[in-house]
């Protein structure tokens, strides 16, 4: 009688690694899956874990999209249509093509507001800047209460733009006020720079110039950036303050004076506020159009003419022009301002 053969089973062999000609241990081939850790139970595949986070993070964006879309972007395109059309707020809009763009392009007083805000682009910005690299090198240097001082020549950008100081400043330089008489100490002529249509502007600029606070900050952020090694090593080699600063100081924070440049110049494209405030006597932007800026021109037209269509039209001319002075800068960038290694 035969004996009964009870099989076992057959283990699993290991996997052998593979070895070279010189006997050492190849690396495994990573179709075959050999050296992976196993999955652990329950673990979320990779692809739908991110598309949980995307979602996430669309989530908590969907506030500033829905205000991006409905605010900016929504208002934004119908002013595109509105300019090729003649829309007075109240009637439905009619197309009328490059009518707005030929009216506006001839009427002499949009060309005076053109006159008067490149003027104050030219002129103001500037003197504004001017003023905040100066304060900011006094502010550089070590000085008691420097803190106070800080906060002292910030405080005017914060309430500068308000309704509240454009009314004291027309005051001020009204006939009679406080620089009317200052002026007539030194012997010059009497009477407010408020109803002179030739002096107006330069009361605008001068409430321009002293809201200097935050590019003050932004320029005394970048000279504490510079090193002290390169004063000193000039100072050795017998440079004068004047050199300096005009070969240390000025190359070492051109990326923030172009920083500056450009975001002063277009806050001065976009000044209506205190413009209307201070020139309103009657007739808004001044006497004999002083203050008659490009926004307060635009604003004449849409809410007080009731010619939408045209101010619409206006403000995409206003909108080239930014952009073609911004182009402009980044252009010229590549001649004056100097980054560090890598930084651009």
């Amino acid at each position: 009688m035969d004996a009964a053969v009870t099989s076992a089973p057959t283990p699993t062999p290991h996997p052998v690694p593979a070895t070279g000609p010189d006997g050492r241990t190849a690396p495994a081939d990573p179709s075959s899956g050999a050296g992976r850790p196993p999955r652990a139970a329950g673990r979320t595949p990779r692809p739908h874990r991110a598309r949980r986070e995307n979602l996430a993070g669309y989530l908590f964006m969907s506030p500033w999209i829905a205000g991006f879309l409905l605010l900016t972007a929504g208002p934004m395109v119908a002013s595109l249509y509105f300019a090729f059309t003649d829309y007075n707020l109240f009637d439905a809009p009619q197309w009328i093509g490059l009518d707005n763009f030929t009216e506006m392009f001839g009427d002499p007083r949009w060309r005076t507001s053109v006159e008067i805000t490149g003027w104050y682009v030219v002129i103001g910005t500037p003197l504004k800047l001017a003023a905040a690299l100066g304060v900011a090198l006094l502010l550089n240097q070590s000085r008691r209460g420097q803190g106070f001082y800080r906060a002292a020549f910030y405080a005017p950008s914060l309430i500068g733009a308000s309704v509240s100081i454009a009314i004291v400043w027309r005051a001020i330089f009204s006939d009679g006020a406080a620089v009317d008489r200052a002026q007539q100490v030194f012997g010059m002529d009497a009477g407010g720079w408020i109803g002179d249509p030739d002096r107006i502007i330069y009361a605008l600029v001068a409430l321009t110039v002293w809201q200097f606070g935050a590019p003050m900050v932004i320029f005394l952020a970048g000279l504490k950036q510079v090193p002290r090694e390169l004063y000193e090593a000039a100072q050795v080699d017998g440079a004068s303050p004047w050199r300096r600063f005009w070969h240390i100081t000025l190359p070492m924070i051109s990326p923030v004076l172009f920083f500056n440049v450009l975001l002063e110049t277009i806050h001065s494209f976009q000044i209506f506020g205190s413009a209307y405030i201070i020139g309103s006597q009657g007739n808004a932007c001044g006497p004999a159009d002083g203050t008659l800026v490009y926004t307060c021109y635009l604003y004449i037209q849409g809410f007080e003419n009731s010619r939408m269509g045209l101010a619409s039209a206006m403000a995409w001319m206003l909108l080239l022009a930014v952009g073609l002075v911004t182009a402009v800068l980044f252009w010229s960038q590549r001649r004056w301002v100097h980054y560090e290694e890598g930084a651009r």
